[in-house]
């Protein structure tokens, strides 16, 4: 099993910063693809970065330039700094990491984006 804490999120105003993190532990080996989701009140979970064992990374089209995730991997955690925050990325934000194609997730951290 692998289990996931998050932490960093919180309340920001519009165009403010917000990093968020992800430790890992447990039955870390064989970690693949990390990344991060979200999901808006009355909207389904949607993806928002992810990044591969490799340093792949992806994003959503809507935080394409804002948004940076990053690994590291000595300390088997996953980041996500959010830049030029904007009302509409108000959401529960989860930490995902896939393992032997299952998929663990964390507890979800809030970040609220005031305008």
């Amino acid at each position: 099993q692998v289990q996931l804490v998050e932490s960093g999120g919180g309340v920001v105003q519009a165009g403010g910063s917000l990093r968020l993190s992800c430790a890992a532990s447990g039955t870390i080996f064989s970690i693949n693809t990390m990344g991060w989701y979200r999901q808006a009140p009355g909207k389904q979970r949607e993806l928002v970065a992810t990044i591969s064992g490799a340093g792949r990374t992806n994003y959503a089209d809507s935080v394409k330039g804002r948004f940076a995730v990053s690994r590291d991997n000595a300390k088997n955690t996953v980041y996500l700094q959010m830049n030029s925050l904007k009302p509409e990325d108000t959401a529960v934000y989860y930490c995902n990491v896939q393992r032997w194609a299952v998929d663990y997730w964390g507890q979800g951290t809030q970040v609220t984006v005031s305008s």
